[in-house]
């Protein structure tokens, strides 16, 4: 055990190079093939058999001596910036700067080291140890990644740990369940200029949204909603024929989710209405609208009493590390809705930015968040007993 916690610290200028190398490649949702290649060659170094699963997760086995249990550490792949984002990695000082360069980059940066300190110190679990490079988390990605990980094992998994971006000062212990919807307002469209005063989609879908933001929304249980995607319209000079609109909806209660779906859904109604009640002219057709589920993230909460948890706090002990438990969104929701026992936690060092073109990372001190996720892994994976004894 000694030898994996101090293979971090020896080995900081590979782990940060390879994150660089990492982030540099793009993973937009759905387009994660090129990052996954990469991330599985470097798993296949370290003579852990490694495999593709339909889907496209990247899933290495460090074999246990009980084959018939399992514990899952998984960082997602994907990001939510699009293919064509600059994602070269700038160095200021001692801070790497990209998009996507904390999230994920450090977490999948971290399970990789965790994957080679685990060989490099020939540490043989009692469970089988699952490392899984996984697609499909942010966004429209659904989670459709850790979906199809549990799908796969549930039957024999006993416990999942999620790395997902940076730092050592929290842990999720509870998922905040989330819906993403999608507006799309149709009518039959038409030049400005000939057809004007025709119902125009976007002028409803203004309408709606404007009616929607002021929704009120609680401060507890606390509930959030993010007018996110707007699209819509062929050129300037035309009547569009079709928008729409994506909007995420969080709460940290469900029938909160329930009423703003709700509202949703009758201030689109009424922008509608507005729209078709003030036209010029009605003689040149009318406006269709829907709301669509584009995604749904189920909520749950992991057991205070939990061995995870309590492997987790052992390994804050040891370090000396002080974590608040969070509320998030992260792949940790599928199991915890199962009432598998997970957590997410970050991967050290220090990032801020996220989703957004300035995301930065520092990697100082990353070594205190690797030896807290190899700690908290091995802490419920268990060591095999040593032969002879």
């Amino acid at each position: 055990m000694r030898a994996a916690l101090d293979w971090f610290a020896k080995n900081l200028t590979w782990i940060n190079d390879e994150q660089v190398t990492l982030t540099e490649i793009p993973a937009p949702s759905f387009q994660e093939e090129k990052r996954a290649a990469a991330v599985k060659a470097l798993l296949v170094g370290e003579d852990f058999p490694v495999h593709n699963d339909k889907i496209g997760n990247v899933i290495a086995e460090v074999r246990g001596s009980n084959d018939k249990e399992c514990v899952l550490l998984a960082a997602h792949l994907d990001t939510v910036f699009p293919a064509d984002t600059d994602v070269k990695v700038r160095r200021e000082g001692d801070r790497l700067l990209a998009p996507g360069i904390s999230d994920n980059g450090t977490g999948l940066a971290g399970l990789l080291a965790i994957a080679r300190a685990l060989h490099a110190a020939k540490i043989k679990p009692q469970r089988t140890i699952l490392l899984a490079a996984n697609v499909g988390e942010e966004g429209e990605g659904n989670l459709r990644g850790m979906r199809a990980l549990i799908d796969a094992y549930r039957t024999k998994l006993r416990a999942v740990i999620v790395l997902d971006g940076s730092g050592t000062d929290h842990v999720t212990t509870k998922a905040l369940a989330s819906r993403r919807l999608e507006v799309v307002i149709t009518g039959p469209g038409g030049h400005s200029w000939s057809d004007f005063g025709m119902v125009n989609p976007i002028n409803a879908l203004v309408r709606g949204a404007l009616r929607f933001i002021n929704t009120r929304v609680p401060a507890s249980p606390r509930t959030t909603f993010n007018l996110g995607q707007v699209e819509g319209g062929t050129s300037v000079n035309s009547v569009p024929h079709e928008a729409k609109l994506k909007v995420d909806l969080r709460s940290e209660n469900e029938e909160e989710l329930v009423r703003l779906e709700s509202a949703l859904r009758e201030c689109i109604a009424a922008g509608v209405k507005d729209e078709m009640d003030n036209t010029r002219d009605r003689s040149k057709g009318k406006l269709e609208w829907t709301v669509n589920a584009i995604g749904s993230r189920p909520g749950g909460d992991l057991p205070a009493d939990s061995a995870l948890l309590s492997a987790l706090r052992a390994a804050d002990d040891y370090l000396g590390n002080q974590s608040r438990i969070e509320r998030s969104s992260t792949d940790a929701n599928i199991p915890l809705s199962l009432g598998i026992d997970a957590i997410a936690i970050g991967a050290g060092g220090n990032g801020g930015g996220a989703h957004s073109l300035q995301e930065w990372y520092e990697p100082a001190g990353r070594e205190l968040g690797l030896q807290r996720a190899i700690l908290t892994l091995l802490g419920v994976a268990g060591l095999a007993a040593e032969k002879g004894h």
